[in-house]
């Protein structure tokens, strides 16, 4: 388990939370303290960042310095709405796409 120098506070509901880099390079709020509940395995790597995988059927089990967290989208008590996934269900604006230049004559 890191420090206390990362923990941060939700800006909804002022819960303690670290943030890390995902497998896929994103990066996820978790909550701060460990949790035998949580879905995923953290650690620290070697240059300092937090990092966090999905306990999945093919890496069931914590491997090493790894501890278990829980993702902090899923304790939050924030009353705000959480913000929609990126294109999910937006109005598409029509596109107008300009025709060849042609010289007025």
């Amino acid at each position: 388990m890191p420090s206390d120098h990362d923990i941060v506070h939700c800006d909804g509901c002022l819960a303690r939370i670290r943030w890390a880099i995902t497998v896929n390079g994103r990066r996820q709020a978790i909550d701060a303290d460990a949790s035998p509940d949580g879905n995923l395995a953290a650690h620290v790597d070697g240059t300092g960042t937090l990092k966090v995988r999905v306990l999945s059927k093919e890496r069931p089990t914590l491997e090493h310095a790894e501890w278990q967290a829980m993702p902090h989208a899923a304790t939050c008590k924030s009353p705000r709405p959480r913000p929609r996934p990126r294109g999910a269900s937006r109005t598409r604006r029509p596109v107008v796409r300009p025709g060849a230049w042609r010289p007025v004559r």
